[in-house]
């Protein structure tokens, strides 16, 4: 369903301008008005707007009365942004047609404020509000008093073009930029039609090399949009549009899917969908993962919200993302909230909507988080950043100083390029900076995966991050606040834990610091009592147990029921396939599910200990599916 498309997203939630528009004639045109009437309609049909426009002139020549045809062809104009000559247009018409004044002021109301003429759009604003549209015309004084504020407190400076490496005559939306500033990536509409992930390199000049097709995967035959990159360049969010499951029921028409890669300059894998906890039946898209990956913003138009698409955000704890909430009213109206971006600060979010008093059509707006999921009311970005026209789809700079962001200020309604323009002082992000290192053995010097990395505020003792060393080449990345002194705790199964304290100053905004972290393989020798009482092996993607596997359980648990001298440890491990994200949410449901089979067989839920490990821990190669099952696996060791 085209509805579900990102971009086609976007111009469904357009200010419906053209309910203003509908009239009813007030009487037939003539003969010649109405053959160019009817040549106008068939030259907009083909898409050559200017003959259309230049039609409907004639055709208002011959017959200056017909509102039609000034309803239509002030509609041409706004949707070209040609918005004095819309609001020109729907001023005749309020001359020549009859009951014109008051049939054409809503329209010629909103092409002033378009046109940046807020004390025009009020004298008719202050006229016409009454009767039962007065709810239209109060959203539109709030929107001619927020445009006056705004052109006399505009921005110094305008955005610039990204230029002809990055944009294109096709649309281009949704701009994420890595952490490093050296890739950037964004959404193409190729030849109007099919949109995919781009990326272009930064040269060495400040600027980009020519964008490139990212190739499949993470592009497919479906439609791929709003990629987002984590801090760390492990994972990959991003839209799928166009799907459909065989009842046509169970997955939505845009859900959203995670890639992962191994190394900066390895492949995507290809890409997973997440599970029902996130993706249902309605829009899933637009992601943005926060720094420290545990949070994920994304829009959605799920029953729960606030009117059209929300911003809803899902946490990542015990190995699961959980429930996702929304995002409140401090950000979410009775309009469309979409394109969500939290900064690197972990506390900026910025995003695009229809529904707070704006410039025109969509607007950017950031706000503060105050606490776990509350933000501060909604800010405008302001003028020049937002315009008349649509502005969307926003990131921003890691060093917090400028926005990159897509507007069709040039061009007709969706003809969309990336623009980039200084943000301004009073909504700045609180700057950041980036640690990163390669977490390895010190007696082999061979690198360790799936280290387990905690940073916590010293002063304070709160972790403001927690990653994993990375599957392929065991490096990390981590935002941070700067002028904040942290510790960083390493664990990995079998290795000795490590503690390290940093102090993050200024000297770290413009060089990031590199931190490699060294790890002593243990000494560690089983206890005599330290038995392996049962292993469960899994099918791919299985969680639940069968009769026998309980059977099992209970025969092995039995030995030990009625003790209270004991610890059970529940460990959970999978094959190398997935992502290492997924695997782990799918070994912690493992753990989880027969850590509560123990305790329905008569374990004391206290004595338990369950615990995802994921790819963590691999006891055969994963090049048979034989030795997949084998990795595949939950292990009960009990310790006495």
């Amino acid at each position: 369903m085209s509805i579900f498309r990102s971009v086609k997203l976007f111009k469904a939630i357009l200010p419906v301008f053209c309910c203003c528009l509908c009239f009813v004639a007030t009487a037939l045109p003539s003969k010649k008005a109405g053959k160019c009437y009817e040549a106008a309609l068939h030259y907009k049909a083909k898409k050559q707007t200017e003959k259309a426009c230049k039609k409907m002139e004639q055709a208002i020549a011959k017959d200056p009365t017909n509102s039609d045809a000034y309803s239509t062809l002030g509609q041409w104009y706004f949707e070209a942004h040609r918005f004095s000559l819309a609001a020109e247009t729907f001023k005749r018409g309020s001359s020549h047609c009859k009951k014109g004044a008051r049939q054409f002021a809503r329209p010629l109301a909103k092409c002033y404020l378009y046109a940046g003429q807020p004390g025009s759009a009020l004298f008719l604003i202050n006229n016409y509000s009454t009767g039962a549209d007065s709810a239209e015309w109060n959203k539109l004084r709030t929107q001619a008093y927020f445009i006056e504020q705004a052109l006399a407190t505009q921005l110094p400076e305008w955005p610039v073009n990204l230029g002809i490496r990055i944009n294109t005559p096709d649309p281009e939306l949704f701009p994420s930029m890595a952490v490093d500033t050296q890739e950037l990536y964004f959404t193409r509409r190729v030849n109007n039609s099919d949109e995919d992930l781009f990326r272009a390199h930064a040269d060495s000049c400040g600027g980009w090399f020519n964008a490139l097709n990212m190739g499949v995967p993470p592009n497919s035959p479906d439609q791929e949009s709003a990629m987002f990159v984590s801090a760390d360049g492990h994972y990959m969010f991003f839209t799928r549009c166009e799907n459909r499951s065989e009842d046509g029921f169970a997955e939505g028409g845009c859900d959203l899917f995670m890639a992962y890669r191994t190394a900066e300059d390895s492949d995507w894998t290809i890409g997973q969908r997440f599970g029902a906890t996130i993706n249902t039946p309605d829009y899933e898209g637009m992601p943005s993962l926060s720094p420290d990956n545990t949070e994920l913003y994304f829009v959605s138009n799920r029953k729960g919200g606030y009117g059209g698409y929300d911003i809803w955000i899902s946490r990542f704890e015990d190995g699961l993302w959980q429930d996702p909430v929304n995002a409140g009213p401090a950000i979410n109206t009775a309009g469309n909230e979409t394109a969500p971006y939290i900064d690197a600060d972990n506390k900026t979010l910025f995003f695009t909507s229809d529904g707070w008093p704006g410039m025109g059509g969509t607007d950017l707006f950031m706000s503060h988080r105050i606490a776990d999921n509350r933000f501060s009311q909604a800010t405008n970005l302001g003028y020049p950043i937002n315009t008349a026209c649509d502005e969307k789809s926003e990131c921003v700079t890691p060093d917090g100083q400028r926005l990159l962001f897509a507007s069709d200020r040039n061009g007709p309604s969706g003809n969309y390029d990336i623009y980039e323009a200084n943000i301004p002082d009073k909504v700045k992000p609180v700057p950041v900076s980036y640690i990163q290192g390669i977490v390895y053995d010190s007696i082999s010097k061979l690198p360790l995966n799936y280290a387990s990395i905690y940073i916590r505020n010293r002063a304070t003792g709160d972790t403001v991050a927690h990653v994993q060393s990375n599957r392929g080449n065991a490096s990390f990345l981590i935002t941070l606040h700067l002028g904040n002194t942290y510790t960083i705790h390493t664990a990995r199964m079998g290795h000795t834990d490590v503690d390290d304290t940093i102090t993050f100053n200024e000297d770290y905004l413009h060089t990031p610091l590199t931190h490699n972290v060294a790890m002593l393989p243990s000494d560690y020798v089983a206890p005599v009592n330290d038995s392996l009482i049962a292993v469960i092996n899994f099918d791919v993607n299985r969680v639940e147990l069968t009769d026998e596997e309980k059977a099992d359980l209970r025969k092995a648990i039995a030995p030990w029921t009625g003790e209270r001298s004991y610890i059970l440890y529940v460990n959970a491990y999978t094959d190398n396939t997935g992502t290492p994200m997924i695997n782990e949410e799918l070994s912690t449901k493992r753990a989880n599910i027969i850590a509560k089979t123990l305790i329905s067989l008569g374990a004391e839920e206290s004595f338990i200990r369950a615990k995802g490990w994921g790819e963590a821990k691999m006891i055969a190669p994963n090049d048979t599916e034989e030795n997949q099952r084998k990795n595949r696996r939950v292990e009960i060791v009990i310790i006495r």
